[in-house]
């Protein structure tokens, strides 16, 4: 499949890409400190999801769950959007977009990794070089807002200096410094503001406080009846 984005220069200029995708990875449980790690854990725990055998942990999921569509459809009201740096190679060079790790919350109780491949996962249609935030990396912002009673609520606000870098992650799963060719990995993400629950419209931002630029994308999400 492939996916594509405008690619914004540092100088407001853009360019329309075009990026095949063989392979997704989800690196879960990725945050730098074992603190932050431990929040996260307790957070799933409080809806019934185990403990991680070891931590990060890659989960794959199919390509086709990929999608930049501004509308999702999902079977039940359980789900929800988790707000994720997208990293990925573009004519050998690493790029950074945004994605939603949109998971299922009941299934996360008896298998995370299903409940990661049950719902799609939204893409922004923006992205940038890497170089040009390597050198401010930890100054960058992820922040998601979801739609509660008709108005727009904080959701996540959280720096990225929380979590493992993407090279670590990179070096961690492919045990290489480069991102294999036709492959798109997402790099965990930050606590919630209140508790992990359901709404029909999520927004996330990753925000470059140094450059004064966004990558942002809105998805609503239609709630499909869950037949027995």
């Amino acid at each position: 499949m492939q996916l594509n984005f405008n690619l914004v220069s540092t100088d407001g200029s853009t360019e329309s890409i075009q990026v095949p995708v063989a392979n997704c990875v989800v690196a879960g449980w990725a945050g730098r400190d074992m603190a932050a790690i431990e929040h996260h854990i307790l957070e799933l725990a409080e809806l019934g999801v185990p403990r991680p055998s070891s931590v990060p942990l890659y989960y794959r999921i199919a390509t086709n769950q990929l999608i930049q569509q501004a509308q999702v459809q999902v079977v039940g009201p359980h789900s929800s959007g988790e707000s994720e740096v997208l990293v990925f190679n573009h004519n050998g060079e690493l790029c950074v977009s945004l994605a939603s790790d949109h998971t299922d919350r009941a299934l996360e109780a008896h298998s995370v990794a299903l409940s990661k491949q049950i719902c799609v996962k939204p893409v922004a249609e923006q992205a940038w070089r890497y170089s040009d935030v390597a050198d401010h990396w930890d100054e960058l912002v992820l922040r998601a807002w979801i739609l509660e009673d008709g108005q727009e609520i904080a959701y996540q606000n959280g720096s990225v200096s929380t979590l493992q870098h993407p090279l670590d992650l990179i070096k961690k799963e492919f045990n290489q410094d480069r991102l294999p060719e036709q492959t798109v990995m997402t790099c965990g993400t930050v606590a919630t503001i209140g508790s992990i629950r359901p709404a029909t419209q999520f927004t996330m931002e990753l925000y470059d406080p140094r450059l004064e630029r966004s990558i942002r994308h809105t998805y609503t999400i239609e709630f499909l009846p869950e037949i027995a």
